[in-house]
């Protein structure tokens, strides 16, 4: 925090920095760091457009961004950048606590920054009390009951995160819905041509990268939206794939499998029952007996 002007934590675990009053020194910017924090910035206002997902909304409200560890980050030269709240906290304050393995399960610390959360005024409300009580928390001198207590607040922090981001996928169901149309239709060129026999099936990191979203946005957003995730779209895109083969008769259990990229016939096998009940031979014997 010296390092570029900040005061000095009160805790040696976490801290926050209000950027109102707590302004940094360029002096580094441009420079790239590797983070061992967990970091939530909220900023209380955007000026101008900001980017999300594959398109550009006007987001003046202000909203949420997040970082986990071990990601490199870049000062930014501008001060409009340090604006609102900056929370960080390292992953040993809460290693024993429950947190600790639940935290994994808060996947917007995978997200990209253009993947952000944009808050009504209400939930910008909830947020800033949070910070203010995680702040007024910081400055009690510490006890027993501290650690705690900053926890338990970071850990409410996370669940208003969680609600807000379902609240985000479900009100910009037109975008989202856009995105599914674009993977739906990626997924069906993929497995009607020859492409699928070469490279197997696609990836969910593959189908993110084409949707230009971060994996884990994309399988949050899917699970939000259709209560499956991209690994289970792909699945099921390929079983509707593979009861229409089946349904020629000039193609064996093992062409299907060979032509939908799957290096073993009983690979196949395997996840068409799972997913269908029935094995390939028993569903193209269901076929041919209508």
């Amino acid at each position: 925090m010296e390092r570029v002007g900040l005061p000095s934590p009160l805790h040696p675990l976490i801290t926050l920095v209000n950027y109102d009053e707590n302004k940094p020194s360029l002096a580094d910017a441009g420079s790239q760091y590797l983070l061992h924090f967990y970091k939530i910035a909220f900023k209380l206002r955007f000026n101008g457009k900001a980017k999300y997902g594959p398109g550009s909304y006007d987001f003046r409200d202000g909203g949420l961004a997040f970082v986990g560890p071990n990601q490199i980050v870049q000062l930014s030269d501008d001060l409009e950048e340090h604006e609102g709240y900056a929370l960080y906290f390292h992953p040993d304050l809460f290693y024993k606590h429950p947190l600790a393995s639940r935290i994994h399960r808060y996947g917007f610390f995978s997200y990209s920054v253009s993947e952000a959360l944009f808050l009504s005024e209400k939930e910008k409300n909830v947020i800033k009390s949070v910070f203010e009580s995680i702040a007024t928390e910081l400055e009690t001198q510490t006890d027993h009951f501290s650690l705690n207590v900053l926890v338990s607040q970071i850990e409410l922090l996370l669940h208003h995160c969680d609600r807000f981001y379902n609240r985000q996928f479900l009100t910009r169901n037109v975008t989202h819905h856009d995105l599914i149309d674009q993977m739906n239709a990626f997924l069906n060129e993929r497995l009607n041509n020859e492409y699928a026999l070469v490279s197997g099936l696609p990836t969910a990191q593959e189908l993110a990268e084409q949707l230009k979203v971060s994996p884990r946005y994309l399988s949050d957003m899917l699970k939000s939206l259709t209560g499956q995730t991209t690994q289970q779209h792909i699945h099921l895109k390929m079983v509707e794939k593979a009861k229409e083969m089946l349904g020629s008769d000039r193609l064996t259990t093992a062409d299907v499998a060979y032509a939908l990229g799957f290096e073993h016939p009983q690979s196949f096998n395997k996840l068409f029952k799972q997913k269908t009940g029935m094995s390939p031979a028993v569903f193209r014997k269901l076929l041919n007996s209508n």
